[in-house]
């Protein structure tokens, strides 16, 4: 089975001081046939105005994971973290029992742009914890965050791993998806895959087989692998 998302269809949020595309049902946005794929239950494209952001809030028994693509977030949680992540970085938060947490932007003027990216957990009611690095690409496919910490990546409570994706101008790259399904979200850049073009902002999923991506541009994305589901 192939899924699509295109970038134009996703949903959309306007607070002013926040604007956020949904690629799944979020918020006051509900569509029955964007749920998720697999355990990949939110990817939020976030932009927040300089001096705002997220106050405190309260979350529980999920992985949460942020990839600032452009500024810097500050963040701050009950259990007494409080860090600035910077553009390439990445954030992963476990809520576990629960933790309050607040995100701001930064900078006082300047945007902050970053991927909000909910992953359902394995076990439930696990100690909260936080994670933030800077994974250097070493390869075209490089994790990010794994279940077993592998390559320097950070950790996740589920079998499923983010890798991210940077091909040039050319690159062929086939992504896997015999024994998990696989989700491709593209950051920036176009890509041939198959018989699609896919540009920023798009998605396509996989349940089996394998994806066959040509770079039409420098690209950069995210590529998913995720437990397979009945």
């Amino acid at each position: 089975m192939i899924y699509f998302r295109r970038a134009t269809e996703r949903g959309t949020a306007n607070f002013g001081w926040l604007q956020s595309r949904h690629s799944f049902s979020f918020g006051h946005y509900y569509d029955p046939q964007h749920m998720g794929f697999s355990v990949l239950r939110v990817i939020n494209d976030d932009v927040v105005k300089g001096g705002a952001g997220f106050d405190t809030h309260g979350h529980k028994d999920m992985e949460i994971i942020s990839y600032v693509l452009k500024g810097a977030i500050e963040h701050k949680d009950s259990e007494g973290n409080a860090y600035v992540v910077p553009a390439g970085d990445v954030q992963r938060m476990s809520a576990g029992t629960g933790i309050l947490h607040s995100e701001f932007n930064h900078s006082k003027h300047d945007e902050v742009r970053f991927l909000q990216i909910w992953i359902v957990p394995n076990k439930q009611g696990i100690t909260p914890s936080y994670e933030q690095k800077t994974v250097c690409q070493t390869e075209k496919l490089t994790p990010l965050v794994t279940a077993d910490g592998r390559k320097n990546s950070l950790t996740m409570q589920q079998n499923a791993s983010l890798y991210r994706l940077v091909l040039n101008e050319g690159d062929v790259i086939s992504l896997s998806a015999e024994s998990q399904w696989g989700y491709l979200h593209i950051i920036d850049g176009e890509t041939q895959v198959g018989e699609h073009n896919l540009c920023a902002g798009d998605a396509i999923g996989v349940t089996e087989g394998t994806l066959d991506i040509q770079a039409a541009t420098q690209l950069t994305a995210l590529w998913f692998e995720l437990p397979a589901q009945a």
